[in-house]
């Protein structure tokens, strides 16, 4: 896991051993060590790995693409649910993941927001409220 993520993410950032060496203080051999999985990097080296790459240490670590369609490390609050069906009256099931990650409960209420261009977007009510409150003080100052 980690040493593919390693790899993968050093990649898809367009960085050599060398570079990733260089922006985490080690040399490039370590990262080749790395890469292969003749060792690991300590806690710290792997902070620096992860903040890098701009993700979360639990993912550089453990991260399974085909836990999720094969898609490869996300960015840092970055999620991908997997795909849901849409039903006869238009709705969805959220998974269980989401549902956790974003404290959705049974009888919550959410918004559904939509952008022609860039799709839909599902919000808690009492999230979008206080965001549409603080624009609207905003507006008031100006």
């Amino acid at each position: 896991m980690f040493k593919d993520n390693l790899v993968e993410l050093r990649k898809l950032n367009q960085l050599t051993q060398e570079e990733l060496a260089e922006k985490v203080g080690v040399t490039r051999q370590a990262v080749a060590k790395w890469e292969s999985g003749d060792s690991e990097p300590s806690l710290d080296k792997c902070k620096l790995l992860a903040e890098a790459f701009n993700v979360s240490i639990d993912d550089l670590a453990n991260y399974e693409p085909t836990d999720n369609m094969g898609i490869g490390v996300p960015p840092k609050g970055k999620h991908l649910f997997g795909i849901v069906t849409v039903g006869d009256k238009g709705q969805i099931v959220i998974p269980a993941k989401a549902r956790k990650i974003f404290d959705i409960s049974p009888g919550d209420q959410l918004i559904v927001l939509g952008d022609e261009s860039q799709g839909v977007a599902i919000v808690k009510t009492d999230s979008f409220l206080k965001i549409a409150e603080t624009i609207r003080k905003q507006g008031k100052k100006k």
